[in-house]
This record gives structure tokens, C-alpha cells and sequence, in this order.
């Protein structure tokens, strides 16, 4: 292993999954804390915790000078991002390679190619990756309106550096383009510092489904099987399942040779997810993103796979990739997880 300590630029749940990983593997855990999060767990369950700001996250787990001012003040040699936060921040990255620090992660490519939904698109029509009929980026209301009629109602609207739910609309006609080209442009801007727009077409009766895959970012991509996230509230997952349940095996094994074939375009590297539309009616599925990180939901593939992907990250950091040769046994059961909103 080519570092012994691993700061955890994250907080709560994920936190905690990690320093339980790094425990069983004999390496130095480092938390960071804001003000906020003085006593969370896994202030408390780290070999070391770092203050690094005041409460709002912009001060604090968003501050990558803090986070790596940390890392060095704690001889951390790796850093985890979880999910969230600084996790597909390519920028971050790039900093932490310049310090001298391991990021665990995919790479800076893999990044930019999947973190803006369009150009993702534009690399899953060079491979073959079915794609829901959609546009390119739209320059203004106009340009969309032109591009709904040509796709046909109903479309959504969706802002190209979206993520978690938020810069998504529904749109039936004409009239409700107009109204929401601005307001998904807006959210996109806000959030993602991105006002980027496009089209695709919305499946009425659509399931959720994703794969989960592993590179070695030499294009070597393993899949991890599949999971269903189709319970949803507000475009947020509330259920989901490993595996997915009722899916006719021809449907899976296209769903898998098609997030392999994209994580192969790619060399992707570490851990990853290819996510997609299925429309149980049709019987075809259409490609949605790649989240280059790890799911809040990776537990339920751990489950039923029994790997530990936290693990599989680190050690692919450190450069050992041998578990990749491994054969891989097949699901086992079924996991479920269910996610509590306040």
C-alpha cells in the first residue's frame, strides 16, 4: 500500500462506512468537521479529526484549500471523498494530485467525460449506448420549443449539469417549455455554476435501473450487477433493490453489456455508475447518466455480491487492481435499503 492514513473529506453515514473499511484494513483514518458536526460519529469513530470551518459547507467540507490543508496536517497520504460534497469535482481532484495526494477515485477524464449530461450523451452514441430521443444543448426557449415538437410530448427538460433530483422538469406542451426553460436554466446555474439545457424525451411508465461497474482505468470494466431505484419522491431514490426484481434476462444482460461497453470507452477507473430508463412497456432502455462515484445505495450490490467496495477503491488507488481478476460470484438474495426524508 503506498499510504498508510486516508483523510475522509466527508461527513455522517458515509463517513463512518469508510472508517470502517479503513479500520479492518489496518490504515489510519482522518475525519475533518465543521463547527455543525463537532460531535458526529464519525468525529468521534476516527483515529484523527480535523476541524476545517464554520457550519455552512461552503466553509468547510466545500473548501478544498481547508480539506487539503488537513490531509497535510495529518500525513494523509489518500483522500476519500464518499459521495457529495467534492466527489465529482474534477477540480478537486486535480488538486489533490498536485499536492502530492491520492485521489480515490476515477480520474479527472472520467470526470469532465460523464459530469455534464451532454457530453456524456455524445460519448454513449459513439459507442452504441441506446439514448431516449433528445436534443443537443439548447440556446434559448426558442431552440426548445423547435426541439419538443420534433421529439414529441412529453419531454423533459433537464439541466446538463443536474444531479440528485434538481434542475428536472416536466413539460406536456408548448406553453409549459416556456414557462420552465428559465427556471431549469436558473436551477443549473445556482447549483451546478452551469445554465446548460437539453431535451429528452420523459417514459411515462419508466423503471430506474443502474449498474454498477468497476475499471482499472487501463479499460479493463467489470459489472457489478444491477439495482432498481424506481421508487423515487421529487426525483430523489427512496427505495432501492439488488437485484433488480422482475427484469427479463435478456433486458439485464443488454443493461450491463451496454454501462461495460461505456465504461470501457472511457478507461474508466475505480468505482462507478451507469444509470438507465427502462420502459417495461416497449421493453427497451435508454441510458441517463454516469454518477463517477460511490451510490449512497452501493450497500445493497455489497450485499449480495459480498465485496466491499470501499475496499476495492482504496486498494485500486494504491495501484493493486488483482481482485479484478477474481471470479466474481452471482447475486445471493436480495438487499433492499429505504431511505428516511425529514
Amino acid at each position: 500500500m503506498s499510504f498508510d492514513t486516508v483523510l475522509i473529506a466527508n461527513r455522517g453515514a458515509i463517513a463512518c462506512r469508510i472508517i470502517r473499511t479503513l479500520r479492518q484494513m489496518g490504515l489510519r483514518s482522518v475525519a475533518v468537521y465543521s463547527d455543525a458536526d463537532a460531535g458526529s460519529l464519525h468525529v468521534a469513530e476516527a483515529d484523527l479529526a480535523i476541524r476545517i470551518g464554520a457550519g455552512p459547507p461552503g466553509e468547510s467540507y466545500l473548501d478544498v484549500d481547508k480539506i487539503l490543508a488537513a490531509a497535510r496536517e495529518a500525513g494523509a497520504g489518500a483522500i476519500h471523498p464518499g459521495y457529495g460534497f467534492l466527489a465529482e469535482n474534477a477540480g478537486f481532484a486535480e488538486a489533490c494530485a498536485a499536492a502530492g495526494i491520492v485521489f480515490i477515485g476515477p480520474t479527472t477524464d472520467n470526470i469532465r467525460a460523464f459530469g455534464l449530461k451532454h457530453s456524456a450523451r455524445a460519448l454513449a452514441v459513439a459507442y452504441g449506448v441506446p439514448l431516449a430521443p433528445g436534443s443537443d444543448l439548447l440556446v434559448d426557449v426558442e431552440a426548445a420549443s423547435v426541439a419538443a415538437a420534433e421529439i414529441g410530448f412529453p419531454v423533459m427538460l433537464k439541466a446538463t449539469a443536474g444531479g440528485g433530483g434538481i434542475g428536472m422538469r416536466i413539460c406536456r406542451d408548448d406553453a409549459e417549455i416556456r414557462d420552465g426553460f428559465a427556471a431549469v436554466a436558473r436551477l443549473g446555474s445556482a447549483n451546478f455554476g452551469d445554465s446548460g439545457v437539453f431535451l429528452e424525451r420523459y417514459v411515462e411508465r419508466a423503471r430506474h435501473i443502474e449498474v454498477q461497474i468497476f475499471g482499472d482505468g487501463k479499460g479493463k470494466v467489470v459489472a457489478l450487477g444491477e439495482r432498481d431505484c424506481s421508487l423515487q419522491r421529487r426525483n430523489q431514490k427512496v427505495v432501492e433493490e439488488a437485484p433488480a426484481p422482475n427484469l427479463p434476462p435478456e433486458v439485464r444482460a443488454g443493461l450491463i453489456a451496454a454501462a461495460v461497453r461505456l465504461g470501457e470507452a472511457a478507461a474508466y477507473r475505480s468505482a462507478g455508475t451507469v444509470e438507465f430508463l427502462y420502459d417495461a412497456v416497449r421493453g427497451d432502455f435508454f441510458f441517463l447518466e454516469v454518477n463517477t462515484r460511490l451510490q449512497v445505495e452501493h450497500g445493497v450490490t455489497e450485499q449480495v455480491l459480498g465485496i466491499d467496495l470501499v475496499e476495492w477503491m482504496i486498494r485500486a488507488a494504491a495501484g493493486d487492481l488483482a481482485f479484478l481478476d477474481a471470479p466474481l460470484r452471482a447475486p445471493e438474495g436480495a438487499s433492499i435499503q429505504v431511505r428516511l426524508y425529514a
